[in-house]
């Protein structure tokens, strides 16, 4: 399956939305992407206690919150969407995001796609029993056509994404590794492809060298598509090799990169 194929390549993903200039996972990081010419965005979800996609990275809010306002740390799958739109998650970046409030997938797809590109990660570490992969399937199709062309949907758990690929067979999926003790060791080095089946890869940067590019890029013919590069020379040396794209936190310093690569 080809990723994006309709896409200019190679693919620039904003991490988080422009997360260098705007705090993580809110409109205002997409939308300064949007307005800094930045083609693809790269966000997470989580499933709420009341059933919403939630867009935020943590199972928590407490390190973009402020202090106190997370209901003692509960995880968003125990909150309800009420509660999580009263928080602010804006502040800890710069006071003048203090409005920022976690947004719904819906939302971004409806303001963003199908103009631009946008990499769904499922935040999941459960097995078997996750509704996460298949409501994020139901709600892309809720989008139609249009917008499953513009998405990829990917996750550290290739259980996951295997259970969204039973749901959404369509739409291309990758699967997220590195080397961080957070992640099961015999996932660590992208064995979990072989669970998940998936379109693409996306390692962390130290794990896209020319050997790991070669046995899965080149001989299995999935693409790969590191995180994080935020340094030109690294991202053009990354191209060379033959990654089909880079996802940044700085993706607005890697424009010239990318359009030389185009």
């Amino acid at each position: 399956m080809t990723i994006l194929p309709d896409r200019t390549r190679p693919l620039l993903f904003a991490h988080r939305g422009c997360s260098s200039l705007a705090p993580e996972n809110t409109m205002a990081a997409f939308r300064k992407a949007r307005e800094l010419g930045i083609p693809g965005l790269e966000l997470d979800i989580h499933v709420c206690a009341t059933g919403e996609l939630v867009v935020a990275h943590d199972d928590n809010f407490l390190r973009t919150a402020p202090p106190g306002a997370n209901a003692g740390g509960l995880d968003i799958e125990e909150l309800p969407l009420k509660e999580i739109r009263a928080i602010d998650v804006g502040s800890f970046f710069d006071p003048a995001f203090s409005a920022e409030r976690p947004p719904l997938l819906e939302e971004v797809l409806e303001e963003f796609s199908p103009a631009l590109y946008i990499d769904i990660e499922l935040k999941s570490g459960k097995i078997s029993g996750d509704p996460l992969p298949r409501l994020a399937a139901e709600k892309l199709k809720a989008f139609g056509k249009a917008v499953e062309a513009a998405v990829t949907v990917s996750s550290f758990n290739p259980f996951s994404i295997l259970a969204f690929k039973r749901a959404a067979p369509h739409i291309p999926t990758a699967v997220i590794y590195g080397e961080s003790k957070d992640v099961p060791w015999i996932l660590r080095r992208g064995f979990g492809r072989h669970i998940a089946g998936c379109a693409y890869v996306k390692p962390a940067r130290e794990l896209a060298g020319p050997a790991n590019f070669s046995r899965i890029a080149v001989r299995e013919k999935r693409p790969m598509i590191p995180w994080t590069i935020d340094d030109p020379v690294a991202a053009a040396q990354m191209l060379r090799q033959g990654c089909a794209g880079i996802i940044s936190n700085r993706p607005q310093d890697l424009l010239a990169v990318i359009k030389a690569g185009a």
